[in-house]
């Protein structure tokens, strides 16, 4: 058993916490005002589920966004699955809290990012009080990219078009 407490893996836990609870929210009532979300996650998660056309398309990372049209909205303990709409194609994903980067709520200014070593580093020990994971919020000046639209191109969004 180890001596130290990890801090960053307490992080990690608390504040996919979080997000599980502003979803299961919106689940029960639709999104309140404003709200809409930018969420970037690790499309090569083994436990993501995603159609093989947008894992080919973003083979490593995707930014969903959460705002005018999503459905069926499912929130777990793990993660949540959701239907959005690419270019007239509704789509099926399952997103594990453990695979998402970053988590943006650009009409409050709100954001997190989860940085952390890669999985094999982070498993070598129990006893290893040099891990490097951390969170850290998200900038909302960082740039997102969007699900492809129709014309099959991503299309890149600066958040500060959406600041106040």
């Amino acid at each position: 058993m180890s001596s130290d407490i990890d801090y960053g893996k307490l992080m990690h836990h608390a504040m996919r916490g979080l997000i599980q609870t502003v979803l299961e929210g919106v689940a029960q009532n639709g999104l309140p005002g404003e709200h809409h979300f930018f969420i970037t996650f690790d499309t090569a998660h083994p436990d993501a589920e995603l159609a093989d056309w947008l894992s080919d398309r973003y083979p490593g990372e995707m930014t969903v966004v959460m705002q005018h049209w999503f459905d069926d909205l499912d929130v777990t303990d793990e993660g949540f699955a959701v239907t959005l709409n690419f270019g007239d194609a509704p789509e099926r994903l399952y997103i594990p809290y453990d695979s998402i980067k970053t988590f943006v709520d650009p009409s409050v200014e709100f954001g997190l990012r989860f940085e952390s070593q890669d999985e094999d580093e982070e498993d070598l020990s129990d006893n290893d009080a040099d891990s490097d994971d951390s969170i850290a919020p998200a900038r909302p000046a960082e740039t997102a990219h969007k699900p492809a639209a129709q014309s099959g191109d991503a299309e890149v969004v600066s958040l500060d078009q959406f600041r106040k």
